[in-house]
């Protein structure tokens, strides 16, 4: 099983979670207001046994503690420079970040830091260019809003966790925990920090990546446009395409495991050969 502990990143006590295997190295990061549990299936399940996966919990999310100069952290430089700082601790500079929906972001900001990064995986996730053109990358969904609220209602929660699943699917228990467990701050300054465009050139990152770049992408996803991602100038996407994960919506990882850690196994056996 999963092993949890904790390390101190500047003045942040940043959770992460271990799996107990010892092959090629994966630094997995969650998404909008999850926590690295949402990867418990890839930590305890086969993947991880045979992987070195280390997932963490972002700042102001899980255990990880909450920011106290939120303006620093809150957003796509400060989460980034957070994973880095894990990475270097746990000697996974050269791990494949593997990042979901914001965590996907995330991964592509810290890019820069992780020259030695053999590969970068991404799911529900429209890489954005600036100014980002949000109505193209995403699809029309009331309850994306609820992504950069400070304070939300049991009933915006449940609508935003039925929208990153499949069309007719409840999300679980856990899913309304980790949504407690968050920082509302955490959301509404990373929501303030994308309307003023501080972050890097996603769709430039992703043009000038040296790296293989994986995109996955659920069958029944309800935030992220296909259509949007597969007119990416990616020239080293993986397998030339984005991959399509059947039965799955934003969350594969949770929704149809086997085939989302096929591919992530696929990608990283691929990316340790190079």
């Amino acid at each position: 099983t999963m092993q949890t502990r904790q390390l101190q990143v500047g003045d942040l006590a940043i959770t992460v979670h271990e799996s107990q295997g010892t092959g090629p190295s994966a630094l997995f990061i969650h998404g909008n207001s999850a926590n690295g549990l949402t990867f418990k299936e890839q930590l305890d399940g086969p993947l991880g046994q045979k992987y070195k996966i280390v997932a963490v919990d972002l700042p102001g999310h899980g255990t990880s503690s909450r920011a106290t100069k939120p303006e620093e952290v809150y957003h796509m430089p400060g989460y980034a420079k957070v994973v880095t700082g894990v990475a270097e601790q746990l000697g996974l500079t050269d791990a494949v970040l593997v990042g979901w929906s914001l965590g996907g972001h995330i991964a592509l900001e810290a890019a820069k830091f992780f020259p030695q990064s053999r590969g970068i995986l991404i799911w529900g996730t429209p890489p954005v260019g600036i100014p980002p053109v949000l109505d193209q990358a995403f699809l029309p969904n009331p309850s994306m809003a609820a992504a950069f609220a400070d304070e939300l209602t049991p009933e915006q929660i449940a609508a935003f966790g039925e929208a990153c699943l499949k069309p007719g699917a409840k999300p679980d228990a856990e899913f309304f925990e980790a949504f407690a467990q968050t920082d509302g701050v955490a959301r509404a300054t990373m929501g303030g920090s994308v309307a003023t465009a501080n972050y890097e050139d996603e769709i430039q990152i992703v043009k000038n990546l040296a790296k293989p770049l994986a995109i996955l992408q659920g069958e029944y996803e309800q935030l992220v446009n296909l259509d949007y991602l597969k007119e990416l100038d990616a020239p080293t996407l993986w397998r030339g395409e984005v991959q399509v994960i059947t039965g799955a919506g934003h969350s594969p990882q949770i929704e149809t495991p086997a085939e989302f850690d096929a591919l992530v196994e696929a990608f990283l056996e691929d990316t340790s050969k190079s």
